[in-house]
């Protein structure tokens, strides 16, 4: 950022930037500390009542019966009996069987478990083993049968009561004995929300084993201890409990996971609700398990990500927690946000890039978007990383993490537009009209008027604009190709004739290939010998009279080989519908194609456009392979070296499309055009080489077309959203996706509008109102957008789409019947978010299900703006009473 020019403001610039740095780098810093900050609480004690234990490990699982060795059972009960003199098991399965015989080694005594299903034959096989393994131990000190079967509805009591007594039966020694299950199946009055059907089951055990899990409640970490002992006690009061012994058979918390109602999980809440818990259970001598000893990876697939998280270690045997001193939510976070900084001054260094003429409010600006974005992404990254994920969670975390950033890259280029548009000091390649218009420069210009089934009075009107031009040495060459109706040609024809002067021809061509630009080579062909600038406008285009006296002498630079005026619209008044498609457009022409001009990368366009003889023959002329032979000749131009000059000042105005669909065909030609150039010029774009494209030119075409692929890739969102809100409302188990993956598509959605506000306001001059139209008329194009550059994707040609003017409007059905597809896309999105409100009721509180249901519905917006503009389009002109005024900026 060195203005060369001017060392004083140099320096002033350079002290700027490393202040702004300085601050945000600090306020970075300042804010990962605050919301990390250590907490105190009570130290994990020496010795616990007991540990639940599973030992499998990452890639083993019961239910592929791949079970851990014995060398690893004992290498966990080493571990744990530093921790506690109690286990719990769940199984007596395969190796499982020989988990007392090992612990018995480690001192530890075991409250041996049976898994029960409803599987009658397995649980038998189960109840013998277990029999046979308790006969022979003698660190055995309760028996569980079963484990949350009534919860699962997989065995009633009485089921329970049965398996009970026959493992009593078979047992040598008197050993308490009991079923875990979720505390409230305890509750056995004749009361709404409890369970009389299990009395029997209450009356026949020996202790109650109940299961407190109060992060399934839904409540906040802070009300943990409050749940529990309300629940303990509740139990304690129930009448036929009096004499019968309350074991706790786990009580836990996530370290990962889905937010559930209040109740979020991470590695430090999990931390502080055992910490907190052990005071608790001490002061009321709570005789408990902690759930549980490991985490086990391999309960993902029965119980989702919430139920591989809850072990004191984690799969590698490690504590995932400080077991004394202070807690923190990241315990890494001085790592991360020395990553945050490095990458948001990395970001910023690269937005000034050539940004010596922004004012201190753009490199502000600049900055803190850099600084705010990187911060968002690195703290995604740390929470989206799994080390259970499956592969095909991986590939899903892998896209969403490309999608993120991808989101981040086009957000980066609308804050760079932003600030180069409203925050500069001056434009650095500023064109006006030419002073000098009574110069002897006057070279002779050919203008071109491509015309196809075009309303033969509009092309007259046309002609006679043109005639009316302050400028002598130009010819005018109407070249109508391929139109099939006799009666729309001739009359121009003959209205060409009766003007009896050689400088307007008319040709009438059939057949011709090449799409427009088919036409304008065969003008090029047929063009006077002695004119030096092409001209170019459509047949709708009424210009003013000084265009080619104010324009054509920005060709005495030997340069430039473009001179591109704005395109503009006469009729931006007659409707409602055309008010907002002009509102639209004038952001491109007077936001868009200002900053580009800057770095000499317009976009050129087919109508208000010249350009240089010498320079697009020795092109070869307008490209004939694509359908929009102006942008691609524009880039060519750029390719080989040469300047385009763009006049912001409006010298021509044309017809706006009449109906949406219109609208719509014309920004799918053009957003489909753009994927032909850039797959064309993919080499050159992305890589450079042989090339005379500067970084500022490559980098204007790649990142303005940016927000149409990320339109494309919005489809496949589109549909990936449905199918999981379809997977959610029919599945308890399918979780919405992390709430982190809804920051970036929000932050940009909302920041997009901020700055079509802003800067429509600065740079356009609209007001509120107008510039919402112009929201909503953009917003309705999205998905034909999205389509298009899929089909610009997989295809390599369609057919031209001629955007019709003076047409009659459709009816309201007619117009609803044109967007069928995006009221159908718009019905499913409503029905989806509808439909998961309904189906999570209990969780609706829950943050990350609340992210979806907005996301959801912000995704239906665009499809319904369109169907808004649809019917928008088919209502009645303005009377001559109520006609708005068009916003007339930078107009002759």
């Amino acid at each position: 950022m060195v203005d060369t020019a001017n060392p004083t403001r140099s320096f002033t610039n350079i002290f700027h930037v490393i202040f702004v740095l300085f601050s945000l780098s600090a306020i970075t810093l300042g804010m990962w500390g605050l919301l990390n900050r250590p907490e105190e609480v009570a130290p994990f004690p020496k010795e616990v009542s007991g540990f639940a234990y599973s030992p499998y490990r990452n890639g083993q699982s019961p239910i592929d019966k791949n079970y851990p060795s014995a060398e690893q059972i004992d290498e966990d009960l080493a571990l744990l009996s530093q921790h506690t003199r109690h286990i719990r098991t769940y199984s007596v399965a395969g190796i499982l069987g020989d988990i007392p015989a090992i612990a018995a080694k480690h001192n530890l005594k075991v409250t041996i478990g049976a898994w029960m299903t409803d599987n009658r034959e397995e649980n038998m096989v189960e109840l013998k083993r277990l029999i046979e393994i308790v006969n022979r131990s003698t660190n055995i000190e309760r028996i569980i049968v079963g484990n949350e079967t009534l919860l699962r509805e997989e065995l009633t009591g009485d089921d329970l009561v049965a398996y009970i007594n026959y493992v009593r039966e078979g047992v040598n020694r008197k050993i308490p004995t009991s079923t875990a299950d979720s505390w409230d199946f305890w509750l056995t009055e004749d009361k709404p929300g409890e369970h009389p059907e299990n009395k029997a089951l209450g009356a026949s055990v020996d202790f109650i084993g109940a299961h407190l899990l109060p992060y399934w409640l839904g409540k906040g970490i802070d009300y943990a201890n409050d749940d529990i002992a309300a629940s303990y006690n509740k139990l304690k009061e129930q009448p036929q409990y009096k004499n019968k012994p309350i074991l706790i058979a786990e009580v836990g918390w996530p370290s990962r996971g889905r937010e559930k109602g209040q109740a979020q999980a991470s590695d430090a809440l999990e931390g502080k609700f055992l910490r907190n818990f052990f005071p608790l259970a001490q002061k009321n001598h709570y005789d408990f398990f902690i759930m549980e000893a490991f985490d086990q990876p391999w309960k993902m697939k029965q119980e989702g990500a919430v139920g591989a998280y809850w072990g004191v270690f984690n799969a590698d045997r490690q504590p995932k927690f400080a077991l004394k001193g202070p807690l923190q939510p990241i315990p890494e976070w001085r790592t991360l946000v020395a990553i945050t900084i490095a990458l948001g001054i990395l970001t910023f260094l690269m937005f000034l890039v050539d940004a010596q003429h922004m004012r201190r409010r753009a490199v502000s600006f600049l900055a803190a978007v850099a600084f705010i974005t990187t911060s968002t992404l690195v703290y995604m990254a740390y929470q989206i990383l799994d080390p259970y994920a499956s592969t095909g969670t991986i590939i899903l975390g892998i896209i969403l993490s490309l999608s993120a950033i991808g989101v981040a890259t086009v957000l980066f280029v609308e804050a760079h537009e932003w600030a180069e548009a409203v925050w500069v000091m001056r434009r650095k390649r500023p064109f006006g009209p030419a002073e000098d218009i009574d110069s002897s420069y006057r070279p002779k210009v050919s203008i071109h008027v491509p015309c196809y089934n075009e309303p033969p009075d509009m092309v007259i009107e046309t002609i006679n604009a043109l005639r009316n031009l302050r400028y002598a040495n130009y010819e005018v060459l109407i070249i109508d190709n391929n139109t099939k109706d006799e009666t729309v040609w001739r009359p121009v024809e003959e209205y060409c004739a009766q003007l009896n002067d050689p400088r307007y021809r008319f040709f009438h061509v059939a057949p011709l290939e090449g799409f427009k630009g088919g036409a304008l080579n065969f003008a090029l062909r047929n063009t006077a010998a002695d004119a030096d600038v092409i001209a170019v406008i459509d047949s709708d285009y009424q210009v003013h009279t000084d265009w080619l006296s104010a324009l054509v002498p920005h060709f005495q630079n030997p340069n430039i080989a473009i001179v591109q005026a704005p395109q503009d619209y006469r009729d931006g008044g007659e409707t409602l519908f055309k008010k907002m498609c002009y509102a639209e457009y004038q952001g491109f022409f007077h936001i868009g194609m200002v900053t580009r001009n800057d770095r000499n990368a317009i976009i050129q366009h087919g109508t208000m456009t010249m350009v240089r003889r010498t320079t697009l023959e020795s092109l070869g002329g307008w490209g004939e392979d694509t359908i929009t032979e102006d942008a691609e000749l524009g880039l060519r131009v750029f390719h080989a070296g040469y300047e385009a000059a763009y006049i912001e000042q409006s010298y021509g105005k044309g017809l706006i499309p009449d109906n949406f669909i219109d609208y719509r065909k014309q920004r799918f030609r053009w957003a489909y055009g753009a994927v032909q150039i850039m797959r064309k010029y993919a080499r050159p774009l992305f890589l450079g080489g042989e090339t005379r494209l500067t970084l500022g030119q490559r980098y204007h075409f790649v990142a303005g077309w940016l927000p149409w692929v990320a339109d494309g890739m919005n489809l496949f969102f589109t549909f990936g959203a449905l199918m999981w809100s379809a997977g959610m409302i029919l599945s308890k188990h399918i979780d919405p996706p992390l709430a982190v993956y809804a920051i970036p598509p929000l932050a940009l959605f909302f920041f997009k509008l901020m700055k079509l506000y802003y800067v429509y306001r600065k740079r356009v001059g609209t007001d509120q109102i107008t510039t919402m139209q112009a929201a909503l008329a953009g917003l309705a194009l999205s998905y034909v957008i999205s389509k298009a550059m899929l089909y610009g994707i997989f295809t390599s040609k369609i057919p031209f789409l001629r955007t019709p003017k003076m047409k009659d409007r459709e009816s309201v059905w007619f117009a609803l019947l044109l967007v069928s597809e995006e009221t159908i896309l718009t019905l499913l999105l409503w029905g989806a978010a509808i439909g998961i409100a309904l189906t999570r009721q209990d969780n609706l509180t829950a943050s990350d299900l609340r992210l979806w249901l907005i996301t959801i519905t912000i995704q239906s917006l665009p499809y319904f703006a369109a169907v808004i503009m649809s019917v928008i389009s088919s209502a009645k002109p303005f009377t001559a009473e109520t006609t708005p005024a068009t916003t007339a900026s930078n107009s002759h």
